[in-house]
């Protein structure tokens, strides 16, 4: 499951400190393409959001009701000025909808 998978929600789960569900993107992609990148994460963005908004969030996961969520990337690789750029205006568009975004770089 990676952020290229648009038909699969990657990982939900609750976040034991915040009560929140957390719908996971495992981001592998290196920005080399960064409009490419941006386009594919734009993609999976509102796959997450529809996943939400349409309620099939409750129906494959019942412990999400009545909790907040959160849309979480983990990047293999840290993204360039123009992702951050996207990611900025992208966390602005989700917290609009009434969710919230985070984003980690995964160290090994």
């Amino acid at each position: 499951m990676s952020v290229d998978q648009l038909d699969v929600v990657d990982i939900i789960s609750i976040d034991k400190q915040t009560g929140h569900v957390v719908l996971t993107i495992s981001d592998h992609l290196d920005w080399t393409d960064s409009i490419a990148h941006q386009t594919a994460l734009q993609a999976k963005f509102n796959r997450y959001l529809a996943f939400v908004e349409s309620g099939e969030i409750l129906t494959r996961y019942p412990d999400a009701k009545e909790r907040p969520v959160t849309i979480k990337v983990v990047f293999k690789h840290k993204p360039d000025a123009e992702g951050r750029q996207f990611l900025r205006r992208a966390m602005s568009i989700i917290e609009s909808a009434g969710f919230s975004l985070r984003c980690q770089v995964f160290e090994s």
